[in-house]
């Protein structure tokens, strides 16, 4: 017999997951050996079942642990969200003299905080995060795709990125909606490489402004939400994170429309999210950064993916060192960054990666790359773009 896992994360989610399962037909099952003293002789072994929640193995591996709590060069962690928006008082939701102890213990010199919001509501947000405390906050902006039927939606997006430029925000962020969940009056999804938008990433290249994009999600989220998914546990707690069904685009097709935006506009700067929107197909990654000297890729909740294939990572990343940006995509914690910092910087195997096993059940394999990478991809890089960013700011009216 095979060990029943009974998975709940919730009361609804209680269908019990098989591992192992019945002898198939015309096959004998080989005769279980058990330990001495598992079971009187003669008596049936335990039956132990175990719901899959619950099941914590704690490696028995004797490995090397380095702790690593403050980042041996400055970061720039290009993917945050903390204190995107005001609260209903006018005040950050966060204090920021504890996000600032917090980033000066773990040597994180500035946290990009990509989800800003647009207009008056930028001009506050921007006087009460990045205004008081230079270099250590930046804001990015989004567009809103609701008017995308307006025949002058171009010019008007543009236009509005131009405001937000003005009240500070230093570059442009695109959730995944676009493409995934984002729709014409007519129902119909906005393609990511609708010709309307253009004009959009037209501007963002004139006023040096990076664009975030967000396309597609973890490959899994494209598979049935059954007991061969590795992300089981993921959907079974964000179901609504399943793309599975026929009425989305696959993963392949949703990234090479995004790909043909990034070269339609090779003055613009795109920095993929989430290693490119496929950390799971690095060969992918590295042919879209060979491909597109405008494309940067990021890790920002990605840890999990690339942690578990060192060998693959270690040479993209030694392969593109210019290219690679550091970012985390959860909170300004310090737990956060000393997990990606060991992840980073040391050689030790097998250990849990932050927020395990929300991803999936495995662990992950330190990189320890080269002072010189690790320098690049730590700030670096994201001084280079952001360094862009400015000296066409100065030149923008």
């Amino acid at each position: 017999m095979g060990l029943v896992f009974g998975f709940s994360l919730t009361s609804a989610c209680r269908a019990p997951l098989t591992v192992g399962g019945p002898a198939a037909p015309g096959r004998v099952e080989p005769e279980r050996t058990r330990s001495k003293g598992s079971a009187p002789d003669g008596a049936a072994p335990r039956k132990l079942p175990l719901l899959l929640v619950d099941h914590r193995p704690r490696s028995m591996l004797h490995v090397p642990i380095h702790e690593v709590t403050r980042a041996k060069f400055p970061v720039v962690d290009f993917h945050n969200h903390v204190n995107d928006r005001l609260d209903d008082k006018g005040e950050l939701p966060y204090p920021v003299d504890k996000l600032l102890k917090v980033m000066d213990e773990a040597n994180v010199r500035t946290v990009v905080v990509l989800t800003g919001p647009s207009n008056e509501a930028l001009a506050k947000l921007h006087a009460k995060l990045v205004k008081p405390h230079p270099g250590r906050f930046v804001l990015f902006t989004q567009i809103d795709w609701k008017t995308i039927d307006d025949p002058n939606f171009g010019a008007k997006a543009a236009a509005q990125l131009r405001r937000d430029h003005q009240l500070g925000a230093r570059g442009l962020k695109v959730l995944k909606e676009l493409g995934l969940s984002a729709r014409h009056k007519s129902g119909k999804l906005i393609a990511v490489d609708d010709p309307k938008i253009d004009p959009i990433w037209r501007e963002a290249g004139r006023l040096g402004m990076p664009v975030a994009i967000h396309t597609g999600d973890p490959e899994a989220f494209y598979h049935p939400h059954d007991g061969n998914n590795e992300r089981y546990e993921e959907l079974a707690a964000h179901p609504d994170w399943s793309f599975a069904a026929p009425e989305f685009p696959r993963l392949p097709q949703i990234l090479a429309a995004r790909d043909k935006v990034i070269a339609r506009h090779p003055g613009t700067t795109f920095v993929a999210l989430h290693v490119g929107g496929w950390p799971e197909n690095l060969d992918y990654v590295t042919q879209l950064l060979a491909k597109h000297p405008n494309a940067y890729v990021e890790f920002g909740a990605r840890q999990a993916e690339l942690g578990r294939q060192p060998r693959q990572t270690r040479k993209l990343f030694l392969a593109y060192p210019d290219r690679v940006l550091f970012g985390t995509d959860f909170g300004v914690e310090k737990e956060n960054y000393a997990s990606h910092f060991r992840w980073l910087e040391t050689a030790d195997e097998h250990f849990p990666y932050y927020n395990h096993p929300e991803q999936g059940r495995w662990h992950i394999y330190g990189l320890e790359l080269p002072d010189d990478v690790l320098e690049k991809i730590y700030h670096r890089n994201a001084d280079r773009v952001f360094a862009v960013a400015a000296k066409a700011a100065a030149k923008t009216p």
